[in-house]
Parts: C-alpha cells; sequence; structure tokens
C-alpha cells in the first residue's frame, strides 16, 4: 500500500493502493472523491497529481472513472505505452467490471441495450451495459456486477436508473431519501459504485493482466451493515 504524501491545500490524506506495476505502467485503486483530472473546480488534488508524486515520474491516464467512484484505474509511464491501451479501449479487448449497489430487486441478469447523452444535454449515442445481480439484502437492495461494453459517461448510473434501479448515494440520479437513510442509518456517504476488476492483454507482452481491487472500507463497512457479506461481492 502506498500512501499518498500531503499536498499543499489538500484537506486530508488520501490513500492510494498500488495494485500492480511493471516498467510501463502502474494499476491502481482510486478512492472516491477525487478526480482523475484538473476539473473545473480547480481542486488542488487530482489522481494524475497524486500517482505523479507517488512513482515520481510523469504518468498518463489510459482511462476515467468518475469522480464519486473508486476502482482500478491505469496509469501509463509513457505515450506510447498509453496510445497502445487507449486503442486496447477503442477494440473493446479491455474488461471492467463493477459492482453496485442499487435500490429494489433486480432481474438475475440482463443486458442494457440503451442510448445516452455523450455528455450532459448532448447527443445521444448508443451504449451497452450487462449485468448480473449478485445478492439481495434486505429484500429490497441489489447488489449487482455491471460490464460496460461501451464506455460513455455515466454509463452505469444512467443505464440502471433506466431500469428503475438507481445506484445508492447517487446524489445526481438517484432517489434522495433513500441516500439519506443509507448515510444516517448505514453510514455509506459515497456513491456505491467501484470499478472492481480491470482485464487486458499486456500491450507489449501479450501476457494477461488480471486485476482486481478490494473494495474501500467507506463501501465495504456500509455493504457489511446492510448484511452482504464478502462473498456476495467476490467477482468469478
Amino acid at each position: 500500500m502506498l500512501r499518498a504524501p500531503m499536498l499543499s491545500g489538500q484537506a486530508h490524506l488520501y490513500r492510494i493502493d498500488e495494485l500492480y506495476r511493471d516498467d510501463h505502467m502502474v494499476i491502481v485503486n482510486k478512492p472516491a472523491g477525487v478526480s482523475v483530472h484538473k476539473g473545473w473546480d480547480a481542486a488542488p488534488v487530482n489522481l494524475v497529481k497524486l500517482v505523479r508524486n507517488l512513482m515520481k515520474r510523469r504518468v498518463h491516464p489510459v482511462h476515467r472513472l468518475d469522480r464519486p467512484t473508486s476502482g482500478a484505474l491505469v496509469f501509463a509511464f509513457d505515450g506510447e505505452t498509453a496510445g497502445m491501451l487507449q486503442d486496447h479501449f477503442r477494440e473493446k479487448t479491455i474488461e471492467k467490471r463493477y459492482l453496485a449497489l442499487v435500490r429494489g430487486v433486480t432481474e438475475e441478469g440482463g443486458v442494457v441495450d440503451h442510448p445516452i447523452p455523450r455528455k450532459p444535454k448532448g447527443e445521444r449515442v448508443d451504449a451497452v451495459t450487462h449485468y448480473r445481480r449478485l445478492a439481495v439484502a434486505l429484500d429490497r437492495y441489489s447488489l449487482v456486477e455491471a460490464r460496460p461494453e461501451t464506455g460513455r459517461l455515466h454509463q452505469i448510473r444512467l443505464h440502471m436508473k433506466h431500469l428503475s434501479h438507481p445506484l445508492i448515494c447517487d446524489t445526481r440520479y438517484g432517489d434522495g431519501r433513500e441516500n439519506d437513510k443509507f448515510r444516517h442509518e448505514f453510514g455509506l456517504w459515497r456513491l456505491a459504485l467501484h470499478a472492481a476488476s480491470i482485464r487486458f492483454r499486456h500491450p507489449h507482452t501479450g501476457v494477461p493482466v488480471d486485476i482486481q481491487a478490494p473494495l474501500p472500507d467507506d463501501l465495504r463497512v456500509p455493504l457489511e451493515r446492510i448484511g452482504f457479506v464478502a462473498g456476495d461481492y467476490a467477482l468469478a
């Protein structure tokens, strides 16, 4: 485990777990609440800066996760590797799987093929998400595994809302009363979405890379309070 150094203006210490590293890339377990890039809000901390300081070298984010989402994120150490990995994403040869807690009891599984905006209020583009229900708690909340086939903005959040199963503690697309309930009864103060695994072939060697990102405590502990156990969110 690597712990990020304090940066000027940083309100608290972010924990950055290193999941994999070689001469070409590093994969980290992004914490919820920190942006990948410098954004419009001019926050003093972003993940690029944190990982660059940890690695003591320049890093290139290969993809992104929404600010409130945690989980596996890949950084390349050079432009060539970044480009090769981004080609893999465009060719859909990289598999990402997410864990999400949603309102209601979902179907056992299915495919959501529903266009969503490319950006807020923008044109709609094709988007496909595969999902399966892993477990149910309190007879009204489902833990699901989501596997996006496309990589659109807020895709999983929008697709689960489309199914009338919004994510818990989603302040943009979720149910405000449910969000308040989870904050005060179960101590869940973040979006219930975690990028739990990523699989691809190494761009230089062709060797399979299969990385699991453990659930952070700020999501794992509330899930356990609700009644889920570790076996419920173990991915195959």
